[in-house]
C-alpha cells in the first residue's frame, strides 16, 4: 500500500507543472548562500571571543594565584577569600594531576546552564595546594549574550539584504529573458523583421545579448531556407500549371469510355493539386491582402454549403454581420466541409453562432498530431482518417484563416470525462471570426476609444 502510495505521489509530480521565476530562484539561492556564511561566521565569531574571554579569565585567575602565593605561604596564614582554598576537595581531576606534577595550572569547567567556572590551582610550601575557584565575569557573559545579539541581527539583515539583491538582479535578467521569449514567439509566428536582440535592448553586454543574437541568427537562416523553399515549390507549380492545362484538355479530346474518365480525374486531380500548392506558396509568403465586405455570416454560409452539399445541416443560433472576405471565408468553410466529408463519417453539421463557425462530423476524429501542432501541408494523418489526400486543405484553410485575422481550432468530441484512451465520436473544427477585421493593407482598424 505505502509504495502504491510512493509511485502515484511521484507521478503527480512528474507531471505537475512547477514554475517558479528566476529571480525567486536567484533570490532564494543568494538568500541561502547567505544564512550558511552568515551562520558560519556567527559560529566562528562566537566560538573566538568566547575562548578569548576565557584565556583572559583564566590568565586574571592565574595571576592573582601568583599574587597571593606569598600570603599563603606563612606559617599559620588561611585562605581569607572564600575563592581561596588550601587542598579544595572539589578540585577538578584533570587539574589536580597536573599540580601533582609540580606545575601551575588553570582549567575551565561547565556547570549547568552552561556556565563555565575558572579554576587555578599551583602546588605550595609544605605539600599543600593552593587553588582558586571563580565564575565567569557577569560582565563578559552580557558582553557575549550581546555578540550573540549583534550577530544575529547581523545575519538577518545579510539575509534580507542578499534577498533583495537577488530579486534586484533576477528581475533584471528576467525580464530581459521575457522580452527575448515574447521577440522569439512573434518571429515563430511568422514576423521575420523583429530581432530578438533590440527587443531585449540595455547596453549590459552577456549571455542573453550572445542567446539572442543566436536566436537571430538561426531565425534569419531558417527565414532564407523557407524562403528558397517556397520559391522552389512556387516555381515548380507554376512550371506544372501548363503541362497539366494541355494534358487535362488533351484528355478532354480522347474518345468516351473508362480509360478516358480515369485519365480525365486523374489530371483534374494533378490540377487541383498544382493549384493548392501554388495557394500555399502564395499564403507563404504573407502578401496575401483581404478584400473586405460586409456580410451576413449565417445566410452566406448556408448557401455556401447549399451549394456545396444540400443534404449537409446547418444551424443559425446567433445571426450577426461581419466585416471579412467573402472569397477566403468561403474557402475556408469549403475545405473543412471537404475534409469532414473525406475522412469523418456523416452526418456533418454546420453551426453558426454569432462569429463563430463550427464544422462537426461523426468520425473518427483528428490525429493527435493535427491537434499538438496544427495542420501541416503533405500529412495527412493516422491510418484512422484513412489517409487520402495531401494534408494541404487544412493547411490552406488555416493560412486563410490568418488572412482574414480569424482564428481556426481543432478538437476532437469524446464524451464528458472520458480520458484521451477513449475513441472520439467525432471532429469539429472551429473558425473564430475577429471583431474588427483587418485592413485590406492587413493592419487593424484602431477602436475610437484607442485613438486618443
Amino acid at each position: 500500500m505505502r509504495g502504491n502510495t510512493r509511485r502515484r505521489l511521484s507521478g503527480r509530480l512528474e507531471h505537475a507543472d512547477i514554475r517558479t521565476g528566476l529571480r525567486w530562484k536567484l533570490s532564494a539561492a543568494i538568500a541561502l548562500v547567505g544564512a550558511l556564511v552568515a551562520i558560519t561566521l556567527s559560529l566562528v565569531v562566537h566560538n573566538a571571543a568566547r575562548v578569548s574571554m576565557l584565556d583572559n579569565a583564566r590568565d586574571v585567575a592565574d595571576q592573582r594565584l601568583v599574587l597571593f602565593q606569598p600570603t599563603y605561604e606563612r606559617p599559620g596564614r588561611h585562605p581569607t577569600s572564600p575563592a581561596f582554598r588550601l587542598d579544595d576537595p572539589t578540585l577538578p581531576r584533570a587539574l589536580r594531576d597536573k599540580v601533582e606534577e609540580g606545575r601551575r595550572a588553570t582549567y575551565v569547567s561547565e556547570r549547568h546552564g552552561n556556565v563555565p567556572d575558572i579554576w587555578a590551582a599551583m602546588p605550595i610550601k609544605g605539600g599543600h595546594v593552593l587553588s582558586l575557584h571563580t565564575r565567569f565575569p557577569d560582565r563578559s557573559s552580557n558582553i557575549l549574550r550581546d555578540l550573540d545579539k549583534a550577530l544575529v541581527i547581523g545575519s538577518i539583515a545579510v539575509v534580507l539584504g542578499g534577498s533583495a539583491l537577488g530579486v534586484l538582479i533576477g528581475g533584471q535578467l528576467s525580464r530581459r529573458l521575457r522580452k527575448a521569449a515574447a521577440a522569439a514567439n512573434q518571429v515563430a509566428k511568422g514576423e521575420p523583421d523583429v530581432r530578438v536582440r533590440d527587443a531585449i535592448g540595455g547596453v549590459v553586454r552577456d549571455e542573453t545579448d550572445d542567446l539572442a543574437r543566436a536566436v537571430d541568427a538561426m531565425a534569419d537562416a531558417l527565414q532564407q531556407r523557407l524562403e528558397a523553399e517556397r520559391r522552389v515549390t512556387a516555381d515548380i507549380a507554376h512550371e506544372l500549371r501548363t503541362p497539366v492545362t494541355g494534358l487535362l484538355t488533351a484528355a478532354e479530346l480522347l474518345p468516351p469510355g473508362r480509360p478516358t474518365e480515369l485519365v480525365l480525374d486523374r489530371a483534374k486531380a494533378m490540377r487541383t493539386l498544382v493549384e493548392d500548392v501554388l495557394e500555399v506558396a502564395r499564403l507563404d509568403s504573407a502578401s496575401e491582402r483581404a478584400e473586405l465586405q460586409d456580410i451576413v455570416l449565417g445566410e452566406f454560409v448556408a448557401r455556401r454549403v447549399a451549394a456545396k452539399d444540400p443534404g449537409i445541416e446547418v444551424r443559425v443560433v446567433h445571426e450577426s454581420m461581419v466585416t471579412t472576405d467573402p472569397r477566403r471565408l468561403e474557402r475556408v468553410l469549403l475545405n473543412l466541409i471537404t475534409n469532414a466529408g473525406r475522412h469523418g463519417r456523416p452526418p456533418i453539421e454546420v453551426t453558426v453562432e454569432g462569429r463563430v463557425i463550427r464544422v462537426r462530423d461523426h468520425g473518427p476524429g483528428f490525429p493527435e498530431a493535427l491537434l499538438a501542432e496544427g495542420p501541416s501541408r503533405f500529412r495527412t494523418g493516422s491510418a484512422d482518417r484513412a489517409g487520402r489526400g495531401h494534408g494541404l486543405g487544412l493547411t490552406i484553410a488555416a493560412g486563410q484563416a490568418r488572412v482574414l485575422g480569424a482564428r481556426l481550432t481543432f478538437r476532437n468530441v469524446r464524451p464528458a470525462g472520458a480520458p484521451k484512451s477513449v475513441p472520439a465520436e467525432g471532429a469539429v473544427a472551429v473558425l473564430w471570426l475577429p471583431e474588427h477585421a483587418p485592413t485590406s493593407t492587413g493592419s487593424y482598424p484602431m477602436l475610437p476609444h484607442q485613438g486618443a
